[in-house]
């Protein structure tokens, strides 16, 4: 490159140019010193993973970089308890997003600095911890999906979000409604010395007990199945309102499907419960 530089840029100095690309060098040494001195947390994406031998082990690190500067997380600096059998799938699971760090130590003459996930959390938590009580409104970061439930981030502090907190309606399966990356706006609704539990609905409108008077016994009402489980079918009335109805004696009906329901009781007391029985199936069916 600089021969073609010296061909097409009048005057051009590759002296000058490796002086300045030093310089560059240097400035980001200094970054990298006084964060380590600060304890500053640093925000970088995770590019990748290489074992290196730490301690006279052979360790399992992520891979950072500040400037061209790379940066090793051992495992037990990831913030993943490493004892726990799937510790490097949930490391490998984080590859590609911006992750906090705290560097630990660096040496110039290898061009290397080692940091730790761990301790950033802790830190994150920490404040975290001395703002939030219950009622209070946070964003969560969304980090693995189940089909059940989810783990995100409020601050350095993982929270666990079962289906049911996320929705006054069935849902099937969160894994076609979230992402990994994906914010959720939620509210702390309990705070103790083991968990903190957080939910989405206080931030929803409630659909129950009013839309209850829509739906009358023995009236019938076009749904959209919304799961089927083996005690039954899940049919979406409306936004956040569903009914379960029996299994079909001689059909079978999928998630997706159109279908006429027939109330047959309305617990409008406590549970907000809506039964209905399929009275035909519009479509598709199989």
């Amino acid at each position: 490159m600089s021969g073609l530089n010296d061909i097409l840029i009048e005057g051009f100095n590759p002296e000058i140019v490796a002086e300045l690309e030093r310089e560059r060098q240097y400035d980001v040494w200094n970054d990298i010193a006084k964060a380590q001195q600060t304890e500053r947390i640093v925000g970088e994406q995770l590019i990748g993973f290489e074992t290196h031998k730490i301690n006279e082990q052979k360790v399992v690190c992520g891979v950072v970089r500040i400037g061209k500067v790379k940066g090793l997380i051992p495992l037990d600096e990831s913030g993943i308890n490493p004892e726990d059998p799937y510790a490097l799938n949930k490391f490998r699971a984080l590859a590609n997003r911006e992750i906090q760090f705290i560097i630990l130590r660096y040496s110039m003459e290898a061009e290397m600095f080692v940091a730790s996930r761990k301790k950033a959390r802790e830190i994150t938590a920490g404040i975290t911890l001395s703002k939030i009580k219950e009622g209070y409104n946070i964003y969560c970061v969304v980090r693995e999906v189940e089909k059940g439930h989810l783990i995100g981030d409020i601050g350095g502090i993982d929270v666990h979000i079962p289906a049911f907190e996320l929705s006054y309606g069935w849902v099937d399966d969160l894994r076609s409604m979230y992402k990994p990356g994906d914010h959720i706006r939620v509210q702390v609704v309990e705070m103790n010395l083991d968990k903190i539990k957080v939910s989405r609905k206080p931030l929803m409108e409630n659909p129950f007990p009013e839309c209850l008077s829509r739906y009358v016994p023995n009236g019938e009402y076009v749904g959209t199945v919304s799961g089927v489980q083996a005690y039954g079918v899940f049919v979406a009335l409306e936004e956040g309102v569903d009914c379960l109805a029996q299994h079909l004696k001689f059909q079978h009906v999928e998630k997706g499907s159109k279908v006429l329901v027939r109330i047959t009781k309305v617990e409008s007391k406590g549970s907000n419960k809506i039964h209905a029985k399929i009275v035909r199936v519009m479509s598709p069916l199989y």
